[in-house]
């Protein structure tokens, strides 16, 4: 079976992007001629070729449609929704294949994938299923364990520990076999390197009890396990994207690469005797919008909140006040659009979860209490309101849905089993002391007692030619600087490390960041995902815009291999080994001078 491809069909540069206007934009690639309609709405963009699916008419506006959302078949009169990209003039006819929208530092790229459908590869008949045949158990977060028959399929497992350094923590607590469940599954699916699905705590009690357990991964560019020296797993497979991958006679499944962050985040289905699961995961458009309808169980994140922005920023407008209205106003937008989502698929049922976590770490009260989620209850609440045909589940840590009951009567009380009412669903302790001084080792680490560790990191991180200054602090818990901590500039024009700002016009950020989580990044080469999404650093900015180009490239593409501190340490050696003999030389020079001279 041919691997999936995708192709990139059409590029505007940040200027071409601010130049599009609200609603239908119509675009022809100057290289090859080719047409292209791009759809600028609330929730961003969409795009699809200029051509009808009838019989290959070209669209143009029409002019009959004053919301702006309608292109019209020069053919024959077919019209074309663009905000739904379905058909309307006839309706329920056609849906339009979507083409991949790419965000690039202001830029944006059009991506074709072929196919545009792969799960439709080789497809099969659903078979009755038996009861207790397919079972689905939440465990925890985005982990869930999947028994297929005789198989037992985990999905991301962070059952211990914390993630993004020290700032999300499990808001439930695992069922007590938890572990011993996940080290004796037949796969494991992780489906990116954030930690809350990359769990290194977790994977280390996997690796020293079974190191050779089958994970799967997509093939991103940036490799979900890029940091491999943390643990020692010796069965990691790296999969196609888009290609069916057998496991047995009726067990199967697919990975797809998300539309708008391709480079790392992916989402998964599992086919089980022709029923399909589907668990898109943190994608922000998995598949590009592209996905199988009527699936038997659908999973999908709901939560928010997994983000610094805003509530990590300090000035300017960021009052609390502020905050609290943004996020109120970006936790019902995103409750909207995922219900709206699950309606357009249609699953038979539907199960919130992978936003289960809290910031209960007593320095991150403040995060805690901003930083409002949605409740999986809410969605749920509004999808019923929408339609009575789609079966939802709130799940529990230890809920088991059983598959083949609630497919063949959705009210059969006795499809889902929860845990008993004993049962700790809740954690209340979380080993804080035991992961914080873990990072905080980091601070007495022999390179930070030499000042040119700075020029060393940032040249090994490899981010320049761009006008931006960074002031970096390094603080306490509560973001208070440390009297003999390191404040220092980044200059990332030209790579310097200026004593003062610049006197030329430039974007300037100025980051507070904990020492132990900084200094921890630091020295092992980790993503600045850890600061950023971790909550572990408070940030300004002047002038208040986001700078795509330095965060994408610190929280993705930074070296897969950490910075080479031996070596850094040997070249300090040997200055501080070369100064004493070069201080000699000159005093023995300077004698002979003398002598030579009288």
């Amino acid at each position: 079976m041919m691997d999936r491809t995708w192709t990139v069909v059409l590029s505007l540069d940040a200027g071409a992007v601010s130049l599009l206007k609200d609603g239908v934009n119509f675009k022809k690639n100057p290289k090859d001629g080719k047409c292209y309609i791009i759809y600028k709405g609330t929730g961003g963009f969409k795009a699809c070729r200029n051509q009808c699916k009838h019989q290959g008419g070209l669209f143009i506006k029409d002019i009959e449609d004053l919301g702006g959302r309608t292109v019209k078949c020069t053919k024959h009169n077919w019209k074309l929704n663009l905000s739904t990209m379905k058909y309307v003039n006839p309706p329920d006819s056609f849906l339009q294949d979507e083409l991949v929208e790419i965000l690039d530092d202001g830029g944006l790229c059009l991506v074709e994938l072929s196919p545009p459908d792969p799960w439709l590869a080789d497809p099969r008949e659903p078979l009755e299923l038996k009861e207790g045949e397919v079972k689905v158990t939440y465990l925890t977060h985005a982990c869930m364990e999947l028994q297929l028959g005789q198989r037992r399929f985990m999905f991301d497992p962070w059952l211990k520990g914390p993630a993004f350094a020290r700032g999300w923590w499990l808001l439930h607590e695992p069922p007590a076999d938890a572990l011993d469940r996940l080290c004796a599954a037949d796969l494991i699916y992780i489906s990116h390197m954030h930690s809350d699905h990359l769990s290194y705590p977790t994977l280390k009690v996997l690796s020293e009890r079974r190191p050779d357990a089958p994970i799967y991964v997509g093939d991103t560019s940036r490799p979900v396990f890029w940091s491999q020296s943390k643990v020692k797993l010796t069965n990691i497979n790296v999969v196609p994207f888009g290609v069916w991958q057998n496991v047995d006679e009726h067990l199967r499944f697919m990975i797809m690469m998300d539309g708008v962050h391709p480079e790392m985040d992916t989402c998964i289905i599992v086919e089980y005797k022709g029923h399909m699961i589907l668990n898109t995961v943190d994608c922000t458009r998995p598949n590009g919008g592209r996905l199988p309808q009527n699936v038997d169980l659908m999973m999908s994140d709901f939560a928010g909140g997994a983000s610094g922005f805003p509530m990590t920023f300090y000035g300017g407008k960021y009052s609390d006040s502020w905050k609290a209205n943004f996020i109120k106003n970006e936790r019902k937008k995103l409750l909207n659009y995922k219900a709206q989502l699950v309606k357009s698929l249609q699953p038979k049922i539907y199960c919130p979860f992978a936003g289960y976590f809290v910031e209960a770490h007593p320095s991150d009260s403040y995060i805690k209490e901003t930083n409002v989620k949605n409740g999986a209850d809410a969605l749920n609440a509004q999808i019923n309101n929408l339609t009575s045909d789609i079966k939802t589940w709130t799940p529990k840590p230890g809920a088991v849905l059983d598959l083949g009951l609630a497919l063949t009567d959705p009210t059969n009380s006795e499809a889902i089993t929860n845990p008993p009412a004993s049962a700790k669903l809740y954690k209340d302790s979380w080993d804080f002391d035991l992961y914080v001084d873990e990072l905080n080792r980091a601070i007495s680490c022999e390179i930070f007692k030499h000042p040119n560790w700075i020029q060393f990191y940032y040249t090994w991180a490899g981010f320049q030619n761009y006008n931006l200054v960074v002031r970096m602090i390094e603080t306490d818990d509560n973001f208070e600087p440390l009297l003999d901590g390191y404040d220092y500039l980044v200059d990332f024009l030209d790579l310097s490390f200026p004593t003062t700002r610049p006197d030329r016009e430039h974007s300037y950020l100025e980051l507070k960041n904990r020492v132990g989580v900084m200094r921890h990044v630091v020295m092992h080469g980790g993503l600045w995902d850890d600061l950023y999404i971790g909550f572990q650093n408070r940030i300004s900015r002047d002038p208040d815009i986001y700078h795509h180009k330095f965060w994408n490239h610190f929280q993705t593409e930074l070296p897969c291999c950490g910075p080479d501190w031996d070596k850094f340490l040997r070249s300090v050696m040997i200055c501080k080994c070369t100064a004493p003999c070069l201080l000699f030389f000159y005093c023995v020079l300077s004698l002979f001078l003398i002598d030579f001279v009288l």
